[in-house]
């Protein structure tokens, strides 16, 4: 039975979708070069063997989401053209409801009114979070730098 496309956005992996997930993760990373296509050929039934490549972005994409299932973690997908609801944004960035509105009124981050909904294309949300996110590394590495200065005095 085919499992629905969220499958891990609502419960963990088990320990045979964990070990699954390993396995395959492994073989990625055994024939993955830098950069480059990932060619493997599938065993299918009635003993014929398929070739596939994978494009890099596509290897790298798929790794990832492997290593998040091997190391028991769930996860969701968003097509980056999604729009969100205002809860959902808030809870990729990990504040919020009220504070994600507050960042909307003041124009941090652009949105659609859908009547009298608010929706953020998931898109702006995944480069104010980048923004977001350098600034704040920015910041703890001149922190880091005048810690470093300061007990050299």
């Amino acid at each position: 039975m085919m499992q629905a496309k969220d499958a891990f956005a609502e419960r963990m992996p088990d320990q045979i979708e964990i070990e699954n997930a390993d396995s395959l993760r492994r073989i990625l990373a055994s024939q993955a070069d830098d950069d480059e296509a990932v060619k493997l050929s599938l065993a299918l039934g009635d003993n014929q063997i398929e070739p596939v490549t994978l494009a890099p972005a596509l290897a790298a994409s798929l790794m990832e989401l492997l290593r998040l299932v091997s190391s028991g973690k769930g996860f969701r997908m968003i097509p980056v053209d999604a729009e969100l609801t205002t809860q959902q944004a808030a809870d990729l960035l990990n504040v919020s409801r009220p504070h994600l509105v507050k960042l909307l009124e003041s124009n941090e981050m652009s949105f659609v009114k859908t009547g009298r909904h608010r929706r953020v294309k998931a898109a702006d949300l995944f480069a104010y979070k980048k923004k977001r996110d350098t600034e704040r590394s920015d910041a703890l590495s001149e922190l880091a730098v005048m810690d470093m200065e300061n007990e050299l005095l």
